[in-house]
């Protein structure tokens, strides 16, 4: 048994499949074929259920391919630190950022981290949370950056910012008339809202549950810019965070963005990796790059309404 072989089987468990496993190990189809049936003999037991179209795993082969992810993730916090030793400030770094946030944040922290890292290779993965967490935990991502709270004791979680939302509504809505936009006047609302699996949908929820709105049925957004059009076509209203409507963030016709009076409703945002990475000093670095931004890119005191 060797790396390798561990790589192969993780590979097949991930891609379900040999032609799709072999291209993402960057071997040939027999040449995997081959190992995992090499590591099977090895360990006295079957590994994988061979179908024509799909591959399933075995019991005993998810167990094993679970544990070779952990492996394999330990091996690459040795050659980590390694790395950070002979150079603290290049290789790469594997960072997670949900859908909701990654296309606004992205252009302003990826040229500050680059002036700062010239070395770095930064390696960007768009996942919902839940799927960030879950790369976390087996360590095919280095941090991720995500929305509080978060219960996981395994976890550092180091606080960058918290950003305001507005709230969006076609531009001859009632609430347009209102000089100063309060959690009661979106009572009895109805309010357009992304899709089952984004933690912004779960943030405009506890919104909504707080000022007596609900959810508008029928319809469900895949993204913050589907909202936005639903809006400009008079369907109805939702909320949306500062970032997302501040340059280079093209603005939308037909839509006006009402402020909140103080405290407005907002998220915290934060960058979180394992208290067990090699990488914590780095990634304090990193987070501190991210809290150099500055700090009017997340409230809404220059949106125009």
């Amino acid at each position: 048994m060797n790396i390798r072989d561990l790589q192969y089987l993780v590979a097949l468990a991930q891609h379900r499949h040999f032609g799709r496993a072999a291209d993402a190990s960057f071997v040939s189809q027999p040449t995997l074929s081959t190992q995992i049936k090499k590591l099977e003999d090895e360990l006295g037991v079957s590994l994988v259920e061979r179908a024509p179209r799909n591959v399933l795993l075995t019991e005993v082969g998810a167990e094993i391919a679970r544990r070779a992810r952990g492996i394999l993730a330990e091996v690459d916090q040795i050659k980590s630190i390694a790395q950070r030793t002979r150079d603290p400030e290049s290789g790469s770094l594997r960072l997670g950022i949900f859908p909701t946030l990654g296309p606004y944040l992205l252009p302003h922290i990826v040229p500050r981290v680059r002036e700062r890292y010239p070395r770095l290779e930064l390696l960007l993965r768009e996942e919902k949370s839940d799927q960030i967490l879950h790369m976390l935990r087996e360590g095919s991502l280095d941090a991720g950056i995500l929305a509080l709270p978060l219960h996981d004791d395994s976890l550092h979680t180091e606080f960058l910012f918290e950003e305001s939302f507005v709230l969006a509504v076609p531009e001859k809505h009632a609430l347009t008339q209102s000089r100063k936009l309060t959690m009661d006047d979106l009572a009895d609302q109805s309010l357009l809202l992304l899709e089952d699996g984004h933690c912004m949908r779960d943030q405009a929820l506890e919104v909504c549950h707080m000022a007596g709105a609900t959810e508008k049925t029928g319809f469900r957004a895949t993204s913050l810019e589907t909202l936005r059009q639903m809006v400009a076509a008079n369907v109805g209203i939702t909320l949306l965070p500062a970032l997302s409507v501040k340059p280079p963030v093209a603005q939308t016709g037909q839509v006006r963005l009402l402020r909140f009076a103080e405290p407005a409703p907002s998220r915290r945002i934060a960058m979180v990796w394992r208290k067990s990475s090699a990488a914590g000093a780095f990634l304090h670095g990193v987070a501190d790059v991210v809290r150099s931004l500055p700090a009017d890119l997340f409230d809404d005191h220059d949106i125009a309404v």
